[in-house]
């Protein structure tokens, strides 16, 4: 077996592993006590899974999405490897640390807490963060017109859920969400200004 089918088989099972902890991980929640409408949720989640599609389909029923756009070499799968390992290895981190408080959609818990250490220190939204990574990595593996634009949807449902959530966290926490906001970046760590660095 070729390295690029290894690897392609190793970041399958990464995805199907890191899929069967979240779905384990997601029973020990807080009560919802306020969710986003089913449209928005709708929204989203079809970009998102169409965007999955699309890096995870055969490429021989991709017509000119199946283009390849780069050439195989053992550093560009090794890179797709450490991208998605480390994506992974980041969303789980972030689960970890917001604890009960997750929700696999938009939405307020009781007694819900504004968590800002940990990989929540570095971004706001770490989870979206270490998916975009691991997303990434899947399509340099890829290599095709298909991966890229299927990061392109994933990377769109992430950003419009991203704005969804951040509405509900301003309402939920006023102030503290904005000070938090103006010192914490969304998605890229050490990007941006840190106002509290430069009190």
């Amino acid at each position: 077996m070729s390295l690029a089918m290894n690897l392609r088989t190793l970041m399958l099972g990464s995805w199907l592993a890191w899929g069967l902890y979240w779905i384990i991980s997601s029973q020990n929640t807080k009560t919802t006590e306020r969710r986003e409408s089913s449209a928005s949720r709708v929204l989203y989640s079809v970009l998102l899974l169409g965007g999955g599609l699309l890096m995870a389909v055969p490429r021989t029923h991709l017509g000119w999405l199946a283009t390849q756009l780069l050439p195989d070499a053992p550093l560009r799968f090794r890179l797709a490897l450490g991208l998605l390992a480390a994506g992974l290895a980041l969303t789980v981190w972030a689960r970890v640390h917001l604890g009960r408080n997750w929700s696999g959609t938009v939405t307020l818990k009781e007694g819900h807490e504004l968590v800002r250490s940990g990989p929540y220190a570095l971004v706001r939204h770490p989870i979206y963060t270490g998916l975009l990574l691991a997303f990434a990595g899947t399509a340099l593996a890829c290599g095709d017109s298909a991966a890229v634009t299927g990061l392109a949807l994933v990377l769109i449902s992430f950003l419009y859920k991203l704005r969804i959530e951040e509405g509900f966290m301003r309402a939920r926490f006023p102030g503290q969400y904005e000070s938090y906001a103006a010192e914490v970046p969304a998605l890229v760590p050490f990007t941006g200004a840190r106002r509290s660095a430069q009190r």
